[in-house]
């Protein structure tokens, strides 16, 4: 089996999560201090870490995809995966792990993406910056 791993960096989620911790930091220095805008702060930093970044690997027979540290992961056995292909997203679908009339998206920036079909139906897609390379890994391991 072949191995891949490439991590994608989510430079919009990192700029957006950082000014809105900056905002919440400016508006608390204003003001005196509430829980709340401390509670905001708090989400968004867990937020940055647990987001920032994608990594997708192929490792033996497994697909696995880790966001961040790895708190958030999502494996599929490659030997239930029946296609993949690459694809381009809306850019309704946003970013993160959400349902779209595809399936599941995992995705940490950018448009491009790997959508996988498994045998018992179920579509995926995967976020990428080098759908090419991941297809193309994929496509090798199956």
């Amino acid at each position: 089996m072949r191995r891949y791993q490439h991590t994608q960096v989510g430079y919009a989620i990192l700029f957006i999560l950082l000014l809105s911790m900056l905002l919440v930091t400016y508006l608390m220095s204003l003001y005196s201090f509430h829980l709340i805008p401390l509670i905001v702060l708090i989400i968004l930093g867990i937020c940055l870490i647990l987001f920032a970044t994608l990594t997708v690997s192929i490792q033996g027979d497994i697909l696995e995809l880790r966001f961040g540290p790895g708190a958030i992961r999502k494996k599929f056995l490659l030997r239930e995966i029946e296609s993949c292909r690459t694809v381009k997203n809306s850019w309704i679908y946003g970013w993160g792990i959400h349902l779209t009339p595809h399936g599941w998206l995992y995705n940490a920036s950018g448009l491009s993406a790997v959508e996988i079909r498994m045998k018992n139906g179920k579509g995926y897609r995967i976020g990428t910056d080098e759908p090419e390379n991941l297809e193309r890994a994929i496509r090798y391991s199956l």
